[in-house]
């Protein structure tokens, strides 16, 4: 298994212990990852130096340790925004309608 894959199975865990319940901890894999930038309105292009570079952009912004790696609280943090920007694209749209 890949350093990748390890992180993905230890940040699933890891959801676990910090409060996710089941179907509700991300995955911390390529497509997993580029689908939560994606719900935050952030498109990735499809090379790993793309979401290697989009990772350390949001660990920037978000005060994490800057290494690339969607690691166990990297992925929560992404995680969190992104259900908190669905959560406002939805409000946005029920108050137009």
């Amino acid at each position: 298994m890949s350093a990748r894959g390890v992180l993905g199975v230890v940040g699933t865990a890891v959801g676990g212990l910090i409060g996710w319940t089941d179907g509700q901890a991300p995955a911390a894999d390529p497509a997993s990852v580029r689908q939560l930038f994606a719900d935050l309105g952030l498109v990735v292009g499809g090379t790993e130096d793309e979401l290697d570079s989009a990772v350390r952009r949001f660990q920037t912004r978000v005060g994490l340790r800057q290494d690339g790696v969607a690691g166990p609280r990297t992925v929560h943090l992404l995680a969190r925004y992104a259900k908190e920007a669905r959560e406002l694209r939805r409000f946005e749209y029920l108050s137009a309608a």
